[in-house]
């Protein structure tokens, strides 16, 4: 087990995929991870699969038609598995093939897009499960480390001269815009990377939920390199 996942107040870590999902989240922990060293050649698969766009979803019929070896086929059982888990828990789970997300560099001050540090928000009970089979993995903060940009004054200000209304206007127009979801990290903040072949969950900004939504961004992606992301 991971020392350092085991350090953090905001992890926890569980063993199968049965306490994944029942598991509450409670106090400071809003992040839990099923803990896992993969066997198989995720690698040899991400070789296989064709990238159409910078994001590629691949489908569990695009990985039954791969010719692997038996590492290969270790490692695409252990994918398929991991979509049927989630499809039979009522999730609808995503595979993707990645080059990179969508940049957004609109405003030179704030940044709405995933390799920001953010927390996702749904208004149903929900919550976010992501693996990372291949390539560089996301990391998370916890939320004392960090700050809501829009609380920031220097930052509040500059939304504030792109806004005119009133104030419950201008709170609208922060959420509809997204910049209410993203966060700027202390100078001493120590991010956890959530590494590979783990099954992670984390915490969403919804009504019912009783802990903070897990604050997390997507990795600058590798040189050369294509990541495998199971989301949902």
């Amino acid at each position: 087990m991971s020392n350092t996942f085991s350090a953090s107040s905001q992890i926890g870590i569980v063993a199968t995929f049965s306490e994944l999902v029942h598991t509450d989240f409670k106090g400071e922990i809003n992040a839990l991870c099923w803990y896992r060293n993969l066997d198989g050649d995720f690698k040899e698969i991400v070789s296989q699969l064709s990238l159409k766009e910078n994001i590629t979803e691949v489908y569990p019929e695009d990985l039954v038609a791969l010719t692997l070896s038996e590492k290969g086929n270790t490692a695409r059982e252990i994918i398929l598995n991991d979509l049927q888990l989630l499809t039979d828990f009522g999730a609808s789970p995503a595979l993707n093939l990645l080059k990179c997300y969508e940049r957004d560099d609109e405003f030179d001050f704030i940044s709405t897009d995933v390799y920001s540090f953010h927390v996702d928000r749904s208004p149903i009970a929900t919550d976010t499960f992501l693996c990372t089979y291949h390539g560089a993995a996301s990391d998370i903060i916890s939320n004392s480390q960090a700050d809501q940009k829009i609380v920031i004054p220097e930052i509040r200000a500059k939304l504030k001269e792109l806004h005119d209304g009133t104030e419950e206007e201008f709170e609208n127009f922060l959420k509809e815009n997204y910049f209410d979801l993203h966060y700027q990290v202390h100078a001493d903040a120590q991010p956890v990377n959530l590494g590979l072949g783990h099954l992670w969950r984390l915490a969403v900004d919804h009504p019912k939920q009783q802990v903070l939504p897990c604050i997390h961004r997507a990795p600058s992606e590798n040189e050369g390199e294509y990541r495998l992301l199971l989301i949902c």
